[in-house]
């Protein structure tokens, strides 16, 4: 009977251990969801509010490629890339909330958020980009354009 009452209380402590660290790694897989949910929707964000209204075939994709180049290059995660003062212009001066939230409504929403995960190479390795209906920016000169899709202009 003794027996029996310890084998008991030792399962139900074992039982509450193994309950106390998958509680605690489980809280953290949920901020690290959370973190990880953000980390996406900025990038998908910024492919919507770069290129949303672009229709031309790896034009989303495009943004995507030079997001990852550059995340790559200057070892920055994609969303720290995405946010980088003056690297975006769709972030340029903008609430970053609010955009998640306009771009949630945009009708590609799904499309971009598709892309992210996927390799392709529309723009031969590009790390730049600049729409076609503005002046060079400084950069320019000093990098090769690889390829135009749509309105962007793609360098490396």
């Amino acid at each position: 009977m003794i027996k029996a009452i310890l084998d008991f209380i030792f399962k139900v402590m074992v039982l509450g251990v193994l309950f106390a660290i998958w509680s605690h790694y489980a809280e953290g897989c949920e901020i690290q969801s959370k973190e990880i949910e953000f980390e996406n929707d900025v990038v998908i964000t910024t492919i919507i509010l770069e290129a949303g209204g672009e229709y031309q075939v790896g034009a989303l994709e495009a943004v995507y490629e030079v997001i990852m180049n550059r995340a790559k290059k200057r070892k920055k995660t994609p969303a720290q890339v995405c946010l980088q003062k003056w690297q975006f212009s769709c972030w340029n001066g903008k609430d970053i909330q609010d955009n998640i939230t306009k771009a949630k409504k945009h009708p590609r929403w799904e499309i971009a958020k598709n892309i992210l995960g996927k390799e392709t190479n529309y723009t031969n390795g590009a790390d730049h980009y600049h729409a076609d209906y503005i002046d060079d920016p400084y950069w320019a000169k000093s990098m090769k354009v690889t390829v135009k899709i749509g309105k962007h202009i793609f360098y490396k």
